[in-house]
C-alpha cells in the first residue's frame, strides 16, 4: 500500500484506536509497582501516541502532497534521476512519452462533464539528459475541429519542494480552475504543464545548473519548451508562462527573469527570493561566486539588465514569513522601470495549500492576459 492510499490511513486510524481501547482495557492490570508493569504502562502509552502522530502525520501529507511514495518520505526515491534515453539507432528517443490518461470532470452547473483530458507524461531533456514525471492539461478546445491549426499558450506549473505533481491537479485543482475562468471568460484556453521542479530528487536543485550535477535550469529553460513543442501544438515565442508556489514560486520567478525569451511571464505564490544551502540542497554553487549570485534574484535585480517580462508574487500580511521581503522585492522591480511587477496581498494566510488555492484563479487570469496567441 502506498503512502499516499487512504487503506493506510485507514489502517492506521484503526491500529490508535485498538491501542486507545487496549490501553483503558489492561491499566488496571498494570497498575503495580515492579518493573514489569511499569514497563508495560511506558509501552502502550508510547504505542499509542506514535500511532496517533502516525495518523496526523499522514493525513496531512495526504492534505498537502508533501511526500508522494515511501521511497520519497525516506529518502531513498532514485528511479526517477538523471537519465538517458536512446533509441536503438543511437538517436534521442521521443522526448515525452505519454503514460495514462484522464479526463477532467466539471463540477455542475453549465460546465460540460467532461472539460478537457490530463495526459500523465515522462519528459526527457535532450540536452541535459533529465527525466521527470509530469501532468499535462489539455483544454477541451485543443481536440476541437475549429481549433485543429491553432496553436495554444502554455503556463508551465511547478509545485513546491518536496511536493508532488499530482498534487497540483488533486489538490490545488489548476485544470478545474482553468476550465472555470475559461467559461466565464476570464482566459484563454491554456495547456498547463505541470510537474514538481525536484528533478533529481530526493534532491531540492532550486532550479539551479549544478557544477557537475542536474543542469536544472537549463531543463526548464530550453529542454522542457522543446519537448512540449514536438508533441504539442504550441507556439513558439511569447505564449509561455512559468507560475509555482513556495519553491517553484522562487524558480518561476527566477527563470522568467534569466529567460525572459522563453517566459513572457511569471508568478511566484509565496516565493523565496534566494536559493538556500541546507541539508536538502547540498553545495549548489561548487564555489561558483557568479552561478550564486545569478541564483539571488536581490543581486540579480541590482547587477543585471532589468529583463522584459511580467513578474506576479504573492504573500500574506499575517500567516507568511516573507511578507516583508515581497514588499521589498515589488519595490526592487519597481524601479527597474522595465520588469513589469504585480501582487497579490492576502490580510491573512499561511504557507499551505489553501492560500495557494485563493491565490491561483487570479494568478491564472493574470497570467492569461500576459501570454500571446501562442
Amino acid at each position: 500500500m502506498g503512502l499516499t492510499s487512504n487503506k493506510v490511513l485507514a489502517l492506521t486510524i484503526l491500529c490508535a484506536v485498538l491501542l486507545f481501547v487496549g490501553t483503558v482495557w489492561l491499566w488496571p492490570r498494570l497498575a503495580r509497582r515492579n518493573w514489569r508493569a511499569v514497563s508495560g504502562r511506558v509501552g502502550l502509552l508510547l504505542a499509542t501516541q506514535l500511532a496517533l502522530f502516525a495518523c496526523v502525520g499522514i493525513a496531512v501529507n495526504q492534505a498537502f502532497g508533501f511526500y508522494a511514495s515511501w521511497a520519497d518520505l525516506m529518502g531513498t526515491e532514485t528511479d526517477q534521476g538523471v537519465v538517458v534515453d536512446h533509441t536503438a539507432s543511437g538517436q534521442a528517443g521521443s522526448p515525452v512519452r505519454l503514460v495514462g490518461t484522464s479526463q477532467v470532470h466539471g463540477l455542475g452547473g453549465s460546465l460540460p462533464r467532461t472539460a478537457g483530458q490530463v495526459q500523465q507524461v515522462d519528459i526527457v531533456g535532450r540536452t541535459t539528459h533529465i527525466a521527470t514525471p509530469a501532468y499535462v492539461y489539455l483544454p477541451p478546445e485543443y481536440f476541437q475541429p475549429q481549433y485543429r491549426t491553432r496553436t495554444f499558450p502554455v503556463a508551465v506549473v511547478l509545485s513546491g519542494y518536496p511536493g508532488t505533481a499530482s498534487a497540483l491537479v488533486d489538490k490545488l485543482h489548476y485544470p478545474r480552475t482553468e476550465q472555470h475562468l475559461v467559461r466565464a471568460g476570464r482566459m484563454r484556453p491554456t495547456i498547463l504543464v505541470m510537474l514538481r521542479p525536484t528533478v533529481a530528487p530526493p534532491r531540492d536543485t532550486e532550479c539551479v545548473d549544478v557544477p557537475h550535477g542536474p543542469q536544472t535550469e537549463t531543463f526548464f529553460a530550453k529542454d522542457l519548451p522543446d519537448a512540449v513543442r514536438a508533441h504539442y501544438r504550441v507556439g513558439k515565442q511569447g505564449g509561455w508562462g512559468i507560475l509555482g508556489d513556495s519553491t517553484g514560486g522562487y524558480c518561476a520567478l527566477k527563470l522568467a527573469m534569466h529567460h525572459p525569451g522563453t517566459y513572457a511571464a511569471g508568478a511566484g505564490l509565496s516565493p523565496s527570493y534566494k536559493a538556500p544551502i541546507d541539508p536538502t540542497t547540498g553545495d549548489l554553487f561548487q564555489g561558483d561566486q557568479k552561478l550564486k549570485n545569478r541564483a539571488n534574484l536581490w543581486w540579480f535585480l541590482a547587477h543585471e539588465p532589468a529583463p522584459d517580462t511580467s513578474l506576479l508574487v504573492t504573500s500574506s500580511k499575517i500567516g507568511e514569513t516573507d511578507y516583508k521581503d515581497t514588499l521589498k522585492f515589488i519595490a526592487r522591480v519597481e524601479a527597474t522601470n522595465r520588469t513589469r511587477i504585480s501582487s497579490i496581498i492576502l490580510d491573512s494566510g499561511g504557507h499551505n495549500f489553501n492560500t495557494w488555492r485563493r491565490e491561483i484563479p487570479a494568478t491564472l487570469e493574470w497570467m492569461s492576459g500576459r501570454l500571446g496567441e501562442g
